[in-house]
């Protein structure tokens, strides 16, 4: 893979390429790449979606929209230091092309600001959820009629997939989805590959899958404008574009400290164990006479929690650099903070996280009633969908019908669609969005 072909300023459903040199500076192309994301419906929708504590009251706990916006922000300053290093190790990207350092800042925000598009609501149980409706329960039945690939999709649904649906689907009106550059959905495609084979190596690349069949044509595409190298001969499956492990790694920084300082201040985890966890990060940057001034809980985890994160930012624009050449090839397999000096520190934190925030009898609570939701929501929107292709609807499916949106593509032939359309569907619903609906299924809210 090669740099002038991978920063490729080229929109999805365009058939023209542009040149950076031929941009105007006030208002480059990655830019609008992060313009569109933030004024789309899809990512407004965020804002009442679980990031890890559900549906909270407090106005410190994170919601996906939070996150996003975060995890763009770390993504940014990440991207610039990387492309700086990048513009002095190889100049003709600034001197003949006309890259800026900001260029690949811009590139990694647009990415990571989408990174969590697709998300279905009730967090990563959500999921799940979806997909265990097709594996084991009532979707189970359309097995029999779909390809393996297809049936995968809906069995293993997963964000990223659906993320890549978003940002690419034309409809009316919206030719090429969001009309995003290349170089940001090459970023954003952290796992580019279908679902089938499943994890057929240890290859971070193949731990998920990045589109479904649906959108298998549009991934080709970017894959062959980008140059990412094909890592199998039978299947569809590439190599990363460089700029997903920075998106990657944005975000687990986010998770990683973020997360952690949400249970703090929740009272999840005991202010004592998280200054031990957090010191032992900062160690070599914090300022002990500032530290001490600070006299309650949350100004001490901010002040940790900033210096945490600056501390990974400079570690991951080390590690990318010490491996870009392998990350080039194809070669590199693995997160880039697994290659941190501060593994250690970072796995007690996720430890501590896993025990007291994501296994908490709140956050629990929360995957029950989503699986509960979602599985109801599915099967009446299936059952809907399908009566009425099929020419048998009830009025009950009529009336379900008629509370769908408009764009909604209901009356497709290929089965493996109409499914597809109703996942996307719920999988757009906010938390609150589903429970709404689902009352209303219920027939318990009016």
């Amino acid at each position: 893979m090669n740099w002038e072909q991978l920063l490729s300023l080229k929109r999805f459903g365009d058939t023209n390429k542009r040149l950076r040199k031929e941009q105007d500076e006030t208002r480059l192309g990655f830019e609008v790449d992060y313009d569109r994301v933030i004024f789309s419906s899809e990512f407004r929708s965020l804002q009442d979606k679980t990031q890890v504590i559900p549906l909270s009251q407090t106005d410190f706990v994170h919601t996906r929209l939070t996150h996003s916006l975060e995890v763009s922000v770390v993504g940014r300053s990440i991207g610039r230091k990387v492309g700086q290093e990048l513009l002095d190790k190889h100049p003709h990207l600034q001197t003949v092309h006309g890259y800026q350092a900001n260029d690949f800042g811009a590139i990694v925000a647009a990415a990571a600001l989408a990174h969590d598009i697709g998300n279905p609501p009730f967090g990563h149980s959500g999921e799940k959820a979806i997909g265990e409706f097709f594996k084991t329960g009532e979707g189970a039945q359309f097995k029999s009629q779909l390809k393996d690939k297809e049936y995968q999709d809906l069995c293993d649904f997963e964000g990223n997939a659906n993320g890549f649906k978003i940002l690419t689907e034309s409809r009316e009106g919206r030719e090429g989805g969001l009309r995003l550059s290349y170089a940001t959905l090459g970023a954003f495609m952290k796992y580019p590959k279908e679902s089938l084979p499943k994890k057929p190596t240890k290859h971070i690349a193949d731990k998920k899958y990045g589109f479904f069949q649906s959108e298998k044509e549009g991934f080709t595409n970017v894959a062959k404008e980008l140059g990412l190298t094909k890592r199998s001969q039978s299947d569809l499956s590439f190599s990363r574009h460089p700029l997903a492990f920075l998106v990657e790694a944005a975000d687990d920084i986010c998770y990683t400290i973020i997360d952690f300082e949400d249970g703090i201040n929740l009272g999840l985890i005991q202010e004592e164990f998280a200054l031990e966890y957090l010191i032992k990060l900062v160690k070599e940057t914090i300022n002990t006479k500032k530290y001490h001034q600070l006299k309650n809980t949350q100004d001490r985890i901010s002040y940790l929690r900033a210096l945490a994160i600056n501390t990974l930012i400079n570690e991951v624009v080390r590690i990318f650099m010490n491996n870009e050449e392998a990350i080039l090839k194809g070669d590199f397999q693995t997160v880039l903070l697994d290659k941190s000096k501060y593994e250690a520190q970072i796995n007690d934190i996720i430890k501590i996280s896993v025990e007291n925030i994501y296994r908490s009898d709140e956050v629990i609570d929360k995957e029950i009633a989503g699986y509960k939701i979602l599985k109801s929501l599915l099967s009446v929107y299936t059952n809907a969908v399908n009566n009425n292709y099929n020419g048998n609807p009830s009025n009950y499916d009529r009336l379900i019908l008629n509370r769908l949106p408009k764009t909604m593509k209901v009356d497709q032939d290929s089965l493996y669609l109409r499914l597809l359309a109703v996942c996307n569907y719920v999988s757009l619903l906010s938390d609150s969005n589903a429970i709404l609906n689902y009352k209303k299924i219920k027939g318990t809210h009016f």
